[in-house]
């Protein structure tokens, strides 16, 4: 196995330019290919995630164009994928799959969707429940509730509303909000339980008004999106840079030193930005601009007790925050964690302990007490989890060696993360 070692640090100080949003990407790539007219992406993602939604829309007949570097033009099929009878394999990119399973419902076609073996534990049962409400026609090939999938032409029908529970991934909502248009007709979603990672479906909402269509909402229980609506070209879109990958620089600043991250601000579409909102709860001195964030070391960094529904990815690094903390620190209503691209709140607790922390895990919660002093040379697993090296990579600020294994995951969402983390560390 591959492995990367990370010296002994003290300080972080530098600027970074951050990748574009994995999130928004891979939402305005199949809106700009559903939508009439030509769009051009600028600042999008390059990833193994991005490059999974580009090689399927491809695959259903989009003409594709690349013009510049990260900047690429769709030809939108104005709802009515060209390619009727096509196999898609799209690894472990749930922005990828979800989405592109609910617009296949309604496309009229015979599809088959797969991915790696992790994305085949993935669940994705309520997404295709809801589905089948709407009058897909959607096969499990493998384990009932998991892909791969076998669909075939709907038999639509959307005469009562559409009931999906909120309360296990969001990208759920996101796939059948973003599909329902293709069906033209009016149709009405209501969300069961607690809606989960509200801010991730506040993007997509944002996304599609960018694309003409206007979806009503009663607070977070339901949605309506009116008949005979349709995605029209915005003709030049712009990706906001990630913020959950700013996350790790912003962390790196306030433990180490003066860090601005460039591509996001103040006013970013995306939830994971009040991440910076916890690291001043820690103590953490942050300015904010209108396209970047600066982070400057804390005097001492606080211990914390916090529901992170809002912050979900990016509540990862606050569990390595929390090593550097005054005392327990507990992130509570993660249990989306558990299905991502690994069980997240398992491998977290896993690894933490070997830097010396004491961990309770809980169902939907995790207390981490850091140790008086962290563990030199930890060895850290990944579990093909892009967030998990990244986020470790911290440890390395608290004066101790690391190794990370299977450094290359961190290629799903942000290629270039190792040369920029050396870029700042010192």
């Amino acid at each position: 196995m591959e492995q990367l070692s990370l010296p002994a640090s003290h300080q972080a100080q530098g600027n970074i330019a951050l990748p574009g949003s994995k999130s928004i990407s891979n939402r305005t790539l199949l809106l700009a290919a559903l939508a009439t007219g030509t769009t051009e992406i600028r600042d999008l993602l390059a990833s193994d995630d991005t490059a999974r939604m580009l090689e399927s829309l491809e695959k259903l007949g989009i003409k594709l164009e690349n013009f510049a570097e990260n900047a690429w033009r769709v030809n939108g099929c104005a709802g009515n994928f060209p390619n009727k009878n096509v196999d898609l394999f799209l690894g472990n990119a749930g922005t990828a799959f979800r989405p592109l399973t609910a617009a296949l419902a309604f496309s009229n076609g015979h599809y088959q969707l797969s991915g790696v073996p992790r994305m085949h534990e993935r669940p994705i049962a309520d997404l295709i429940d809801a589905l089948l409400q709407a009058g897909a026609a959607i096969e499990y090939s493998g384990n009932p509730g998991f892909p791969p999938l076998i669909i075939s032409p709907a038999n639509s029908d959307l005469s009562k509303p559409i009931q999906i529970r909120g309360d296990v991934s969001s990208q759920f909502l996101t796939a059948l909000l973003m599909a329902l248009p293709l069906t033209k007709r009016k149709a009405t979603i209501e969300v069961i339980g607690e809606l989960i990672s509200k801010p991730y479906i506040e993007i997509t909402l944002n996304l599609m008004a960018k694309f003409g269509v206007q979806v009503q909402r009663d607070g977070w229980q339901s949605f309506i999106i009116e008949a005979n609506s349709q995605y029209i070209s915005p003709n030049e879109i712009f990706v906001e840079g990630d913020a959950s990958s700013a996350s790790y620089f912003l962390a790196a600043g306030v433990i180490g030193g003066n860090v601005r991250v460039e591509g996001i601000g103040q006013h970013s579409i995306q939830g994971d930005v009040r991440f910076a909102e916890a690291l001043t709860m820690m103590g953490g001195n942050i300015a904010y601009a209108e396209n970047h964030i600066t982070a400057h070391k804390a005097i001492k960094i606080k211990a914390i007790d916090l529901d992170c529904n809002h912050i979900p990815d990016a509540a990862m690094t606050l569990a390595i925050m929390a090593l550097f903390a005054d005392g327990t620190t507990t992130l509570r209503n993660i249990a989306s964690w558990r299905v991502k691209e690994t069980d997240r709140l398992s491998a977290m607790a896993t690894e933490l302990r070997k830097v010396g922390a004491i961990i309770v895990e809980g169902a939907d919660f995790i207390e981490i007490t850091p140790p008086a002093k962290l563990t030199n040379n930890a060895v850290i697993d990944t579990y093909d989890d892009h967030r998990m090296a990244m986020c470790f990579a911290l440890v390395s600020l608290g004066g101790v060696a690391i190794t990370i294994n299977d450094p290359a995951c961190v290629n799903k969402t942000f290629p270039d993360y190792f040369l920029c983390y050396r870029k700042i560390v010192g």
